[in-house]
């Protein structure tokens, strides 16, 4: 079913619409009409997307325990698994059960875990119920797409905002230095080297001022971290440095980025819930790609099918106001072919559970870890902060500026 141009062209405006009605509280002078004006528009969209969902939402499910609804999900395989958010359903009690497209309100047990990315395998007895049918084509920057309710209306929609890619930390190439913040460059001066790192193991040392990987100009930070973007750990890279004695080529093997806690401030937290609620996992997967849609926590597990209705990976996160992240079909499909871990051993991971650090000051560990020089660590954790706060508010003024 291919969309018309007009469908489109409505799609784009109404998006625009949709997020206006968000934001609608912060608009004061709207008056009644125009008001009245988006929410119909925006009701006639929605009812536009039931016949592209048609064929998802016979795959999606909503999962509840009690009165409570902790998620959607997507029934896969035989049509007796159903795939849903492992942090949502995790502190239910084990009375769990599905809602499926039909009404049918169905047991279900949680049959295994996918630990690192955050998903867990339901299973339910009875007839079958439909398995999603997986999209080979992988969705376009820019395309739009919808997640899909059990009823077929849209739980979300928005737009493919940045491509597949790979959010763990751990999975990236590590070089093991730290830049003086105060260089001027060209290059970056090498502040403090990491035991036990790449670089220690190569010679570099503070004051070193790296100009060169392979045959790429370093300018900055900026451009060292792009310069190891791609590179697989374990790989051994050439580094062209100048030391106190000239010019000096280096061959360093990267490593595994170190896993360090998550030390998000207050501010990076406040933004993060500008817009509404957020999944408690939200980060760290290894094959996302990012949207603009806006599906609500306990929404967050079911399929999403571009406008032609294929279904093309599932919700697996709302990280905060403008950004959504999606499992591609791709690399659900290799998930599945792997074995999950028993639920009894699956360890829950604590995104949400962080302490952060309080307004006008400090926790006492903050204070003693500032009170131990060249604290590595600290450091490193400071400035990935920084970095995902520079990040968050470089995304969110390029969607305040879409939306005015």
């Amino acid at each position: 079913m291919k969309p018309s141009l007009r469908f489109l062209l409505c799609l784009g405006v109404l998006q625009g619409l949709a997020t206006a009605q968000d934001d609608l509280p912060d608009i004061p002078l709207l008056r009644p009409e125009e008001r009245q004006a988006v929410d119909d528009q925006t009701t006639e969209f929605n009812q536009a997307l039931v016949p592209v969902l048609a064929s998802a939402a016979k795959s999606t499910v909503r999962v509840w325990a009690g009165d409570q609804r902790l998620a959607y999900g997507t029934v896969v395989g035989d049509g007796h698994k159903i795939l849903t958010k492992w942090s949502e359903i995790a502190r239910a009690p084990a009375s769990l059960r599905i809602e499926t497209s039909g009404g049918k309100v169905l047991a279900v047990k949680v049959a295994g875990v996918y630990e690192d990315d955050d998903l867990a395998v339901l299973e339910t007895g009875g007839p079958p119920l439909t398995p999603v049918r997986w999209s080979k084509e992988a969705p376009r920057l820019g395309e739009f797409l919808a997640a899909s309710q059990p009823d077929g209306r849209p739980a979300a929609f928005g737009v493919v905002s940045v491509l597949e890619r790979n959010l763990r930390d751990t999975d990236h190439a590590y070089l093991g230095v730290i830049g003086a913040l105060d260089f001027a460059g060209p290059g970056v001066k090498i502040q403090q080297v990491a035991a036990a790192s790449g670089a220690a193991s190569a010679g570099l040392q503070a004051g070193n001022v790296i100009v060169k990987v392979g045959d790429r100009p370093i300018s900055g930070m900026m451009e060292l971290k792009n310069a190891l973007v791609g590179v697989i750990p374990g790989t051994t890279i050439a580094l062209l440095v100048k030391t106190d004695r000239g010019e000096k080529k280096f061959t360093v093997q990267v490593g595994n980025r170190p896993q360090l806690p998550n030390y998000l401030g207050d501010r990076l937290r406040q933004m993060e819930r500008m817009g509404g609620p957020i999944s408690r996992v939200r980060d760290s997967f290894s094959r996302v790609i990012q949207s603009d849609m806006r599906p609500q926590p306990d929404q967050i597990g079911g399929p999403v099918a571009d406008l032609n209705g294929r279904v093309v990976g599932i919700t697996v996160a709302r990280t905060d106001r403008t950004r959504a992240f999606i499992m591609p079909a791709a690399a659900v499909e290799i998930l599945l072919q792997k074995n999950p871990q028993p639920p009894g051993v699956a360890q829950l991971r604590q995104d949400e559970e962080t302490p952060a650090v309080p307004v006008g000051g400090r926790t006492s560990q903050d204070r003693q870890d500032r009170q131990q020089p060249g604290n590595e660590e600290l450091m490193r954790r400071h400035l990935s902060g920084m970095r995902q706060l520079m990040e968050n508010m470089r995304e969110e003024m390029e969607a305040l500026e879409q939306e005015r």
